[in-house]
């Protein structure tokens, strides 16, 4: 099994910037990607970002320029660098982590979600 722990959530003010950290661990071969998604109140769950092992990165529309995602893939941890934050940013923040375990079986896993709230 691979678990994944994220942190860093909480209230900021708009304008304001946090940074969510998550680490994977388990019984890992490799991680291709890792990624960032959210789901707000009465909505679907959407990619806000993700980052493969060699470095290349997809971001939603709503967060581009704003939203850095990065990864230290010898810790098996993402983060996401989130400025200018806006209300409508306002969601749970879930990690997502796809790879092979060390049985060589693909994995899925997700974490159990932070709360970000963008208010004044």
């Amino acid at each position: 099994q691979v678990q994944l722990v994220e942190s860093g959530g909480g209230l900021v003010q708009p304008g304001g910037s946090l940074l969510l950290s998550c680490a994977a661990s388990g019984s890992i071969f490799s991680i291709g990607v890792m990624g960032w998604y959210r789901q707000a109140p009465g909505k679907e769950r959407e990619l806000v970002a993700d980052r493969n092992n060699g470095g290349s990165t997809n971001y939603a529309d709503s967060v581009k320029g704003r939203f850095t995602i990065s990864r230290d893939n010898a810790k098996n941890m993402v983060y996401l660098q989130m400025n200018s934050l806006k209300p409508e940013d306002t969601a749970v923040y879930y990690c997502n982590a796809r790879g092979l375990d060390r049985i060589i079986r693909n994995f899925d896993s997700w974490g159990q979600g932070t709360q970000v709230t963008v208010s004044s």
